[in-house]
C-alpha cells in the first residue's frame, strides 16, 4: 500500500526552505520525520518504552546523531569500512540536541527514550547539525510520547553586519558570529557558540533573532502534527507521592537546612552536615516504612534541602560559600610548572583546579577532521579531562565521557580566535581538571591562557571565563557570579561567558525552567563581563605578556618557501636527503605543497642544527644568474679542470674547464688553482653544445693585450 505522506514547508525567507516529512519512513517507530534542506536530508526517530524501570527516578534519555559516509558519497576512512564510535562533532551535536530536549519532558517521565537523528543525504551547502533539533522535535511532534513543549535549533551566524540563520559553511567563514541557539515557542533553553569579541548587546540581538526563527519552525510542526490528527498523548504512571511523608520531611530538614546554608562552609564540610541531617531525617520512620518508602523520603529531603538552599539566597543574598552574589572566589595561578614541557600553567578559584599543558609542533601534528560534512584539519585543538578523583570519587573509567568532549570545545571556541593567522605551530593545549567544585570549564581557558603565553604563543589577547547561575521564584531573581557546583544543580540556569576586555569570544548556556526574561539575561551577561574582568587582571598579574621567545626545551619552527620544481631535490630518492639531513641536525622537517609552492616547516631546539637545514635550502635551490660573479671554492682537481663548489650554496657544484682558467695557455690546473683555493668566477649558463653550466675564472681578469706581429708579403707569382 502506498503510505500517505504529510510535509510541511519553512520558509528561511532568502529562497531557500526547510522541508519536514512524515508518514513514509520508519513508521514503527513511535515517531519519524525526515528534514531536507537543500540536499541535505536527516531522519529522525523518537522511541519511548510504555514503562519506566523500577526504581528509576529520573528520564534516560538518549540522543543519538549519526553522519554516515554513503550521504557525502564517500567510503569511511581506515581499515575496517564500516562507521564505528562517534566523531567529536557527532558527540557535540548530540550534547546540543539532549540539552534542549531534557528539561522539557515532564518531570515524573521516566520511561527509556531514544531519539536518532542521521544524517541521509549530504550537501555542502549545508550544515546538518543546524537541522538536527528541529529533526528531533518534529520526530516527538508526530508522536503520542508526552513532550508538549516543542522546540527547534538555528544557527546564527552574522556577516558583514547582516544575522542570517542556518549559514553554509562558506558563509559562516566570513561570519563574526557562530552561535546555535534552541528554544521553545516561550522562551531560549539552550545558546552556543564562538563569537570574534562581539558585545553583550549584539550577543542579546543574535539571541533574540534566532529565536524568532524558531518560533516559525515550531509553527510548522504544530501544523504538521495537526495534519496527521493531533495524536492523544500517551498516558503513563507518574511518580509516587505522598503528601503525608514530605509534610513530615520537610518539618524535619528545611529549618536545618537553611542554617546550613547560611553558615558559609566548603563543599566537604557542607556535604556532611546536610548527610547527617538527612540521617536524622531518616530515624524518624521505621525500618518496614523506609523498605517501602525510602525513595520517596530520599526524595523530599533533597527537594526540602534544594528549597532552603535557594530561599537562602533570594531571601538574605547569601550564599553555601558565604560570598555575595557579584563575589568571585579568592584565585591563584601559576605559570611554568612543568619544567620539561613547553608551556603550563595552574589556575585555582576556590575548590576548582586545572593544570594546563601547551605543546607546540609542525603541520604533521595537526588534528585531521575527516567526517561525511567536514574534511580538513585543526592547527589549534583542547582536550580536556575530567578524572574522578577531581570531585573525590572513585569511579571506573569509561573511556572520553560526552562531558569532556563538549566542555574541551568549549574552551578550545573560546581560545582559538586570539591565535595569531600567522602563528607557524600546530598547538595542542591539555587540560587536567585536578579539583572540581563549579565551573572546571572556565578554569580550562584561564589556565590555558596562562600556559599559551608561557609557552611563547603571541596570543592576540588573553582569554578569561565565567560560569554565571541563576536562581527565581518566578518574582524574585539572583544572579550569582563564579557558580559552585551545588549552585549549578540547584539553580535554574548555567551560563558560561569567556572573553577578553574587548569582548566575548564564547558563551554556552543551558536554561532549566520556562520563560527567562530578557532583561535577567542582560542582567547576567553585564554581571558577568565585571566578573571576567576581574578574573583577568588576576591571571595578567601573574602574566602579563607572552614569553618573547620558547622555552630552551620548546622547539623553534622556521618556515621557508621555495619553488615547486626544487621539492623533489629537497626530499631525494626514496626520501633519503630529507632523511639524512633531519638525523644529521636533529630537526624535523615537514614538506606541504601550497599554490605549486614548497612550505618547508623546521622544527628543532638547535639553532645550529635549524641553521643548517636552511644552508641545506639554500644550497639546493640556488640559481645562479647568468653574467653575475659568484665565490668558489676547489673541491676537486681533475686533468681538463677543477670542480668548485658555490661557497653560498654548499654543495652546489661546477665544473670550472682547463681552458676557462686563465687566458694564457694552462698545460696543467695546478699550475693556476690547487684544493681549496678561493676565489670568483662569472656564470655564462648553460652551454649549448653540452648542455652543462659553465663558468669562468678567466672571464673575470683582464684579457692581456695582443702581440702585434708583422703581416707576411707573399710573392706574386706573376710578378
Amino acid at each position: 500500500m502506498i503510505p500517505k505522506v504529510f510535509q510541511e514547508v519553512i520558509d528561511l525567507g532568502d529562497g531557500r526552505s526547510i522541508t519536514i516529512e512524515t508518514g513514509k519512513l520508519a513508521k514503527q517507530a513511535d515517531g519519524s520525520v525526515v528534514v531536507r534542506m537543500g540536499d541535505a536530508m536527516l531522519l529522525a526517530t523518537a522511541v519511548s518504552a510504555r514503562t519506566s524501570n523500577p526504581g528509576v527516578d529520573f528520564l534516560p534519555l538518549t540522543v543519538d546523531y549519526r553522519e554516515k559516509f554513503a550521504a557525502a558519497g564517500r567510503f569511511p576512512g581506515g581499515f575496517f569500512k564500516r562507521e564505528a564510535r562517534p566523531s567529536d562533532s557527532e558527540v557535540l551535536t548530540m550534547r546540543l540536541v539532549d540539552r534542549v530536549l531534557r528539561p522539557l519532558f515532564p518531570d515524573d517521565y521516566h520511561a527509556e527514550t531514544q531519539v536518532m537523528i542521521q544524517l541521509m543525504s549530504h550537501d555542502e551547502n549545508v550544515m546538518p547539525d543546524a537541522l538536527a533539533g528541529l529533526a528531533a522535535s518534529a520526530a516527538l511532534a508526530v508522536s503520542d510520547i508526552p513532550f508538549y513543549n516543542l522546540i527547534s535549533e538555528v544557527r546564527v551566524a552574522r556577516i558583514d553586519g547582516k544575522f542570517v540563520i542556518n549559514p553554509s559553511r562558506e558563509e559562516l567563514a566570513q561570519s563574526d558570529i557562530d552561535m546555535m541557539i534552541g528554544a521553545s515557542m516561550d522562551s531560549v533553553a539552550m545558546v552556543e557558540g564562538e563569537m570574534k569579541e562581539i558585545s553583550e548587546a549584539e550577543m542579546v540581538e543574535a539571541i533574540k533573532f534566532a529565536h524568532e526563527a524558531i518560533k516559525i519552525q515550531i509553527q510548522a510542526q504544530e501544523r504538521l502534527r495537526a495534519a496527521i490528527g493531533s495524536p492523544a498523548y500517551r498516558e503513563y504512571e507518574g511518580e509516587k507521592e505522598d503528601e503525608a511523608i514530605y509534610k513530615k520531611v520537610k518539618a524535619a530538614a528545611y529549618d536545618k537546612c537553611y542554617a546550613i546554608a547560611q553558615e558559609a562552609s566548603g563543599k566537604s564540610e557542607r556535604g556532611e552536615k546536610f548527610a547527617a541531617v538527612k540521617e536524622e531525617v531518616k530515624a524518624l520512620f521505621t525500618e518496614e516504612e523506609l523498605a517501602e518508602n525510602g525513595d520517596l523520603v530520599g526524595k523530599y529531603f533533597y527537594k526540602t534541602n534544594k528549597e532552603a538552599v535557594r530561599n537562602v539566597i533570594l531571601e538574605k543574598g547569601l550564599r553555601l560559600d558565604g560570598r555575595k552574589t557579584t563575589e568571585i572566589r579568592p584565585i591563584w595561578c601559576e605559570t611554568d610548572y612543568l619544567p620539561s614541557v613547553h608551556g603550563s600553567s595552574l589556575f585555582t578559584r576556590g575548590e576548582t583546579q586545572a593544570l594546563a599543558t601547551v605543546t607546540l609542533g609542525t603541520s604533521r601534528e595537526a588534528n585531521q577532521i575527516d567526517s561525511p560534512s567536514e574534511q580538513g584539519e585543526e592547527k589549534f585543538y583542547l582536550h580536556y579531562n575530567f578524572p574522578p578523583f577531581s570531585t573525590g570519587e572513585a569511579k571506573p573509567l569509561r573511556g572520553t565521557s560526552r562531558r569532556e568532549v563538549g566542555h574541551g570545545n568549549l574552551a578550545q571556541r573560546a581560545l582559538k580566535n586570539m591565535i595569531p593567522a600567522d602563528c607557524p605551530y600546530t598547538i595542542r593545549i591539555v587540560s587536567e581538571v585536578l579539583e572540581s567544585n563549579g565551573s572546571s570549564s572556565m578554569a580550562t581557558v584561564c589556565a590555558g591562557t596562562m600556559a599559551l603565553m608561557d609557552a611563547g604563543v603571541q596570543m592576540v589577547k588573553p582569554v578569561s571565563g565565567i560560569a554565571m547561575g541563576l536562581i527565581t521564584d518566578g518574582e524574585k531573581f539572583a544572579v550569582l557570579s563564579d557558580i559552585l557546583g551545588d549552585e549549578d544543580h540547584l539553580g535554574d540556569m548555567d551560563f558560561k561567558v569567556t572573553g577578553t576586555a574587548d569582548g566575548i569570544t564564547a558563551c554556552q548556556m543551558d536554561i532549566k525552567i520556562d520563560g527567562l526574561r530578557y532583561d535577567i539575561m542582560e542582567q547576567a551577561l553585564g554581571q558577568a563581563r565585571d566578573g571576567r574582568m576581574h578574573i583577568l587582571g588576576k591571571l595578567t598579574e601573574t602574566i602579563a605578556t607572552p614569553r618573547a621567545e620558547v622555552k630552551p626545551k620548546a622547539p623553534k619552527i622556521i618556515t621557508r618557501t621555495i619553488p615547486g620544481a626544487f621539492i623533489g631535490a629537497l626530499i631525494g630518492p626514496g626520501g633519503k636527503v630529507i632523511q639524512e639531513l633531519q638525523k644529521a641536525t636533529g630537526t624535523t622537517i615537514v614538506i606541504n605543497e601550497v599554490d605549486e609552492q614548497g612550505v618547508v616547516e623546521i622544527l628543532g631546539t638547535n639553532p645550529d642544527g635549524i641553521a643548517a637545514v636552511l644552508a641545506k635550502i639554500d644550497s639546493i635551490i640556488f640559481k645562479p644568474v647568468m653574467g653575475e660573479a659568484y665565490e668558489v671554492k676547489v673541491i676537486k682537481m681533475l686533468d681538463f679542470g677543477a670542480v668548485v663548489e658555490y661557497t653560498q650554496a654548499p654543495g652546489n657544484e661546477v665544473l670550472l674547464h682547463v681552458s676557462e682558467l686563465a687566458w694564457e695557455r694552462t698545460e696543467n690546473v695546478t699550475d693556476v688553482v690547487n684544493m681549496g683555493d678561493v676565489f670568483m668566477v662569472k656564470y655564462l649558463g648553460v652551454d649549448p653544445k653540452t648542455r652543462k653550466e659553465k663558468v669562468s675564472r678567466k672571464a673575470l681578469l683582464p684579457r692581456p693585450p695582443r702581440e702585434e706581429r708583422p703581416i707576411e708579403k707573399k710573392d706574386n707569382p706573376q710578378g
